[in-house]
């Protein structure tokens, strides 16, 4: 199973994961890419013939771009906390504004205003995590974020792609999302034949972290569906 993390962030993000499922194995770093068709084959480079694919935020536009490339190789998909849609109006004007911030106060500055409302309100006060989550998203560095960025405001229609998509999926989502909401994931799920949709509660968009044993739980339910083309469709929370 891999794993990909999404915008500054690396494998710790997925710590309660690795620990967990002795098969996972985080993708190696994206390095300085800055389209998701590069990360995409930075990954692939490196991965095993075939595997079981999750992505959280950017990483499962990471792992949807993969399976446009490479749909033999996937096994099973798994989308978290994420969207599938085009750039919306304004999206980059908020997104150059943390860049420009970065810029002129440093990069801790971006992290901090950032991070917080990724995370839902009821890990609002766990220093611990928030501590967790700065120290890796801080460094990543300004440079990582400007490519990240610049790939995310450059990103393919992906429509035909999740259209096509015939194997075991999951759609993931904290409750608390206020970035990725769950509608978000419900339109991503309704392109898909027969994905199966977890709202998880008390979770926002940092949900491999906010509530790793209930989403734990939900990838354990996706790893043991069936591979049978007629999978039973259905939303669970």
């Amino acid at each position: 199973m891999l794993l990909l993390p999404g915008l500054i962030c690396d494998e710790r993000i997925f710590a309660a994961q690795l620990s967990h499922f002795p098969q996972a194995q985080a993708a190696a770093d994206y390095g300085d890419a800055a389209t998701l068709e590069e990360m995409a084959r930075r990954v692939l480079a490196a991965a095993p013939a075939r595997f079981a694919l999750l992505g959280h935020s950017m990483g499962a536009r990471v792992a949807v771009e993969i399976v446009r490339q490479a749909p033999a190789r996937v096994t099973r998909l798994a989308l978290a906390s994420t969207g599938m849609h085009l750039p919306r109006d304004g999206e980059a004007a908020k997104r150059y504004w943390l860049r420009d911030l970065g810029r002129t106060k440093g990069h801790e500055a971006l992290v901090d205003a950032w991070l917080p409302p990724m995370i839902g309100p009821a890990s609002a006060f766990d220093h611990a995590l928030h501590a967790r989550l700065r120290a890796m998203c801080v460094e990543a560095g300004l440079d990582k974020f400007e490519a990240q960025i610049a790939a995310l405001l450059a990103r393919p229609a992906t429509e035909d792609v999740l259209g096509a998509v015939a194997v075991p999926t999951l759609i993931a989502v904290g409750a608390d999302d206020r970035w990725s909401p769950p509608a978000q994931h419900r339109a991503i799920a309704a392109l898909i034949s027969h994905a199966r949709l977890v709202v998880i509660p008390g979770a926002g968009h940092m949900l491999p972290a906010e509530r790793p044993a209930a989403f734990n739980a939900a990838i354990a339910d996706w790893l043991a569906l069936s591979i049978d083309p007629d999978l039973p469709e259905g939303e669970e929370k």
